[in-house]
């Protein structure tokens, strides 16, 4: 069978949740398929040895400034179509192929509507229900989104496939002292630091996060020199963040870093107090993860997906309570014992996910499209 599939999402530089995805789900559907032949089809050259080129892996690079989805991939599919088409980042073209295959990461949207501009709420309804209607089966991130499209987009539950993530290949903790201290230096975060990472924007809750910080600060619960780190692009309407940090007084001890590159994403996370992620919605949350995977401690929000994630072996919290995560960040850091057992159960944890099995689960769904069921 020969898999088409639309690899423009992971060769984004920067990338983040959904790129990061793309690219190592591709990359394991190709060594898990061993059986079919794959066409990647980029919208600008991808990164030497990102992706095999062999007689099972072809590429094809169709570079459009704009539209390229419904306008580049479509006329290409239409004039050499796949057996099957495989979208896993983004939205169907409008011409497609009759079997598809298409991943939902979420429906945050719907949940969170202020989180995003009208532009962006009017496309995210279209193409998700545009490709819940289209696509044979629509792979998803976790129960949570699975659910949320039989709620609101009437998706039959034979139509859905739930394949979990795993983190980013590799990851492992950094204990070398000189390397940590390196990349706390070059991004400025001292010695001692909570950390959130992602993109800085409303659905990401982080004034929750600055108001429980800017408590443990003015109650003298943390010492002088511990941090908050937010590391990420600036997303929509960042600069309410970094408002908020200025009128709380926290200037001097949250620091902004702006995308961080992906090799100094383990000891940034290996170095941090503790992982914390207080977002409003999440369709699977990669970077809780990315973290046990690093060994650090994580405090999460309790809502969508993210209790799926983490399970036993993080700090779960209401991302509407900022005391409550100020307490979850004070036991953290005052508590070596419970840092070690939630260490313990991220170890346990991350074994549980793999994109091994995840790829195998797509592979089963693709198949069988293939085959006409």
């Amino acid at each position: 069978m020969l898999i088409g599939i639309d690899a423009s999402r992971a060769v984004t530089v920067q990338r983040t949740g959904t790129e990061n995805y793309s690219l190592h789900l591709i990359r394991a559907l190709i060594r898990e398929g061993y059986a079919h032949s794959f066409r990647l089809y980029f919208n600008h050259p991808p990164p030497e040895g990102l992706f095999p080129q062999d007689q099972r892996v072809s590429w094809r690079v169709i570079p459009l400034p704009r539209l390229w989805t419904h306008l580049r991939l479509a006329w290409e599919v239409a004039s050499h179509p796949p057996d099957v088409l495989f979208v896993p980042a983004h939205v169907l073209p409008l011409l497609h192929p009759k079997r598809c295959v298409v991943t939902v990461h979420d429906l945050g949207y719907l949940h969170y509507p202020e989180a995003h501009p009208r532009w962006a709420r009017w496309y995210l309804r279209w193409s998700t229900r545009f490709n819940a209607r289209v696509a044979k089966r629509v792979i998803v991130d976790s129960q949570a989104t699975a659910d949320d499209l039989v709620s609101y987009c009437d998706v039959s539950r034979g139509k859905i496939v739930l394949a979990y993530p795993a983190g980013t290949d590799g990851l492992a903790p950094v204990r070398d002292p000189g390397v940590l201290e390196a990349v706390q230096r070059r991004y400025g975060t001292g010695a001692s630091y909570f950390l959130h990472v992602g993109t800085l924007q409303p659905r990401k809750n982080l004034a929750t996060l600055i108001r429980a910080f800017a408590s443990l600060v003015s109650s003298r619960a943390i010492a002088n020199d511990v941090r908050l780190v937010l590391a990420g692009k600036l997303g929509w309407l960042y600069k309410e963040v970094l408002e908020l940090a200025r009128d709380v007084a926290l200037e001097d001890r949250v620091v902004f870093t702006g995308y961080v590159a992906g090799q100094d994403l383990p000891p940034l996370l290996s170095g941090a107090l503790a992982y914390v992620l207080p977002s409003w919605y999440e369709g699977f949350g990669l970077p809780v993860l990315e973290a046990m995977s690093c060994d650090t401690p994580v405090i999460c929000s309790n809502v969508s997906s993210l209790p799926e994630v983490a399970g036993d072996a993080a700090l779960l919290f209401d991302p509407a309570d900022a005391s409550a995560l100020a307490q979850a960040m004070m036991r953290v850091y005052s508590d070596v014992s419970l840092r070690q057992d939630l260490l313990a159960h991220g170890r346990e944890r991350v074994r549980a996910f793999s994109w091994q099995h995840c790829a195998g689960q797509v592979l089963a769904a693709i198949e069988a499209v293939g085959r006409g069921e």
